[in-house]
């Protein structure tokens, strides 16, 4: 398996646009609605909020993949069409301008909308707007990302990446897209991510992939706390790549799999790495707990943490931030068992073992700290469990993106 170019266009058979229609009136040069486009039907499967306020896509969603099957994929940035009048018929309009220019039933298009909650959607512009975006559409990298571009609200970078590996003899691709800067959280953060593969798979098979996937990155990331109301990740599978058709567990599904999470591992990356206002990426890597659940559970605890966040931004070494965070994740462990590590490309500190503080150079810990990658490395002694999570530190600019996002 290999990282390659193209995004969501890297797969077989699979064309992408983003343009601007007028969603977002504030920024006339900004892409704000995207399109992608299977030229065969193909399997999908996705993941959504588990938020109990679900934006308006989702619930149509939820109709439109029941039969696990799928064309193209609509998406806005500007308006979440969630907790807004009349959600869902304009939800269902997308699916509708998007199916008659592709030449589908709007049941084999999936929609997606991202931004302000609580605000009727210009489903007017949309409409207008969808036979230039069709026009748009394109195999290549250049499509992929202006894509990736239409999808984005208070992202600063775009989030595209794509594979290639072999299944069964022959060469599968799959790439992706993905948003999320604030609001992220997910329970599957406000985070969309659509992803595309030539691999031949069931329906069900890729339903399962896809759950595994979920859980080991998206669900292991958190900029925020904040569980988003339309958190949105979708796969579409065409099959052009001519493999045997997986439809059970086995090699080609293991090859596929570890394809799809590395994928999804290295999206969700990209998305708390550019958390509203981020300076750091963080990641915190559990060892020796009792089991890898109580692992993700406290490593989630100490990424969420808004005071070892907090500390991150500070480059400050206040390792009993990370103690405490632990300490009331609902794990239970022995915390004179338990030793804290900070690392960076600056170099690695020990800074508590066995439950108590150790004398460390603070120059040499801030140095570390400084740099935006930085590691929690903890060690537990309870057990074989491992986990990683990621997070981002918390900054000034975090409350200013927010605090007027609305106006």
């Amino acid at each position: 398996m290999k990282f390659i170019e193209g995004g969501v266009c890297a797969a077989q058979g699979f064309r992408a646009a983003g343009i601007h229609v007028g969603v977002k009136t504030h920024a006339a040069w900004k892409k704000d609605l995207a399109l992608i486009v299977s030229d065969v039907d193909c399997a999908a499967a996705a993941v959504f909020t588990k938020n109990a306020v679900k934006a308006a896509p989702i619930h149509i969603n939820k109709i439109h993949l029941a039969d696990g099957k799928a064309r193209a994929v609509i998406a806005n940035s500007g308006n979440a069409n969630a907790c807004a009048p009349n959600g869902e018929e304009n939800a269902e309009k997308m699916c509708a301008a998007a199916a008659r220019a592709i030449g589908c039933a709007p049941g084999d298009v999936v929609v997606a909308s991202t931004g302000v909650i609580g605000q009727t959607i210009n489903i007017q512009v949309i409409e207008e707007g969808v036979p230039a975006l069709y026009g748009e559409l394109a195999h290549s990298a250049e499509a992929s990302d202006a894509a990736a571009h239409a999808i984005m609200t208070t992202d600063t970078v775009k989030k595209e990446v794509a594979v290639e590996t072999s299944i069964g003899g022959k060469t599968v691709r799959m790439g992706g897209i993905a948003k999320g800067s604030g609001m992220i959280h997910p329970n599957m953060g406000t985070m969309l991510c659509f992803l595309t593969t030539d691999c031949a798979i069931s329906s069900e098979m890729i339903k399962t992939a896809l759950l595994e996937t979920v859980q080991i990155s998206f669900n292991r990331i958190s900029v925020d706390g904040d569980t988003s109301t339309n958190d949105t990740c979708c796969v579409l599978a065409n099959g052009l790549a001519g493999n045997t058709p997986i439809t059970a567990k086995g090699p080609e599904y293991a090859a596929f799999l570890e394809a799809l999470q590395a994928l999804c591992m290295e999206l969700a990356r990209k998305m708390v790495s550019d958390g509203e206002g981020a300076k750091h990426l963080i990641t915190c890597t559990v060892d020796g707990a009792e089991n890898e659940k109580s692992a993700e559970t406290i490593a989630k605890s100490v990424i969420s943490s808004t005071l070892t966040k907090a500390a991150i931004f500070g480059a400050d070494a206040n390792w009993g931030r990370v103690l405490c965070a632990m300490g009331y994740s609902g794990e239970s462990f022995d915390p004179d068992k338990v030793d804290v590590r900070f690392a960076s490309a600056a170099g690695e500190i020990a800074v508590c073992e066995k439950g108590r503080g150790l004398p460390f150079d603070e120059d040499l810990a801030k140095k570390i700290l400084t740099e935006h990658d930085v590691e929690i490395r903890i060690a537990m002694g309870e057990g074989d469990g491992r986990c990683t999570c990621w997070g981002c530190d918390i900054t000034y600019d975090y409350i200013k993106i927010n605090g007027d996002y609305r106006t």
